[in-house]
């Protein structure tokens, strides 16, 4: 009898596929970047960007915009996309392959939820050493930032 565990298994292996969010946060031109302490491991306590699994039921948009909201409580983002990154050994659980998306937002208040321990608003100028290939990500998105708005400005917080 079939009951559906089956239901996706096939002759070759096949990577699973990941969504991860480079949000920056912007307050007059000036920009920090959202990330989550991991909760658990790979990285347990390393600095990331908020993203997950993608389910089976949902596209690569849907699971980056529920990742982003079960770990940082931020919604209504308008991603786009910024990159696939496909590198054989980029995680230690398996072969994944993460489709990541950008967004710029106005700052505003956010939490950890979900599998992330704390989300927290960093300057560009004091981001912490990032988990997976997520430095190479950022070095991405700090130059599709710098196409769109001509300048990086680092946000200084004043506490």
């Amino acid at each position: 009898m079939d009951n559906g565990e089956n239901k996706y298994c096939y002759k070759y292996p096949h990577p699973a596929v990941t969504a991860d969010c480079i949000i920056f946060g912007a307050c007059h031109n000036l920009f920090k970047i959202l990330l989550v302490k991991r909760g658990v491991a790979p990285f347990k306590g390393k600095w990331a960007f908020p993203g997950g699994f993608m389910k089976i039921d949902e596209t690569a948009e849907e699971c980056a915009l529920r990742e982003l909201k079960e770990e940082t409580s931020l919604e209504n983002a308008e991603i786009e996309q910024l990159h696939t990154y496909t590198a054989v050994n980029r995680d230690p659980r398996e072969r994944v392959i993460t489709i990541a998306y950008m967004a710029i937002v106005d700052l505003t208040e956010v939490k950890g939820g979900d599998d992330a321990a704390m989300a927290r608003w960093f300057s560009l100028d004091q981001i912490p050493e990032l988990a997976f290939d997520h430095q190479e990500i950022l070095h991405a998105a700090l130059t599709r930032l710098k196409e769109r708005t001509n300048h990086i400005q680092p946000y200084k917080s004043h506490d």
